[in-house]
């Protein structure tokens, strides 16, 4: 049996059961912190956002947090993106 782990989202739905909010918060965390490689305000907006949509109240305080640091059209790049993602899966 093949063991890896999970760096995107996408991947995470795999199985049958879509990405929880958890694991989508988790995901904006690691990606707000560059945990596999540099930093994406980008895609942890879209993260959270979407672990938002899904209940996480937590993302939605992480969200508003990082969109201080980011510019209108970067929360509109996170957003468009984010909308795609939802379209998708």
């Amino acid at each position: 049996m093949a063991r890896f782990e999970i760096y995107s989202a996408d991947m995470a739905i795999m199985g049958e059961q879509p990405a929880s909010a958890d694991i989508l918060f988790q995901m904006g965390l690691d990606s707000a912190c560059g945990r596999h490689g540099c930093t994406d305000l980008i895609s942890a907006h879209k993260w959270f956002n979407i672990a938002a949509l899904k209940g996480n109240s937590e993302a939605a305080r992480y969200r508003k947090e990082i969109s201080g640091e980011m510019s209108a059209s970067e929360i509109a790049e996170a957003q468009r993106s984010a909308r795609e993602w939802l379209s998708m899966h």
